[in-house]
């Protein structure tokens, strides 16, 4: 499995306009290195689930692809 932050680069490569709602944690992830790590008083997995409500206009192949690989992480 991929380091959250890694995915996090990747996101940013690929979705230029993040979305405001979305902004902030991914900016969270990139602070994570898995899913089990805290971000001040949240714990990774909140911090992807909250991306994720938060990234519904992220679309693509890549943000498809990525979706699923942070959904599995949640898992």
């Amino acid at each position: 499995m991929r380091s959250i932050s890694v995915i996090a680069r990747e996101i940013s490569k690929d979705w230029k306009n993040v979305n405001y709602a979305a902004r902030p944690y991914l900016n969270a992830m990139y602070s994570l290195d898995k899913i089990t790590d805290n971000y001040i008083m949240d714990d990774g997995k909140s911090v992807v689930l909250y991306f994720l409500s938060n990234a519904g206009s992220w679309r693509g192949e890549t943000a498809k692809r990525i979706k699923k690989e942070l959904k599995d992480m949640c898992k």
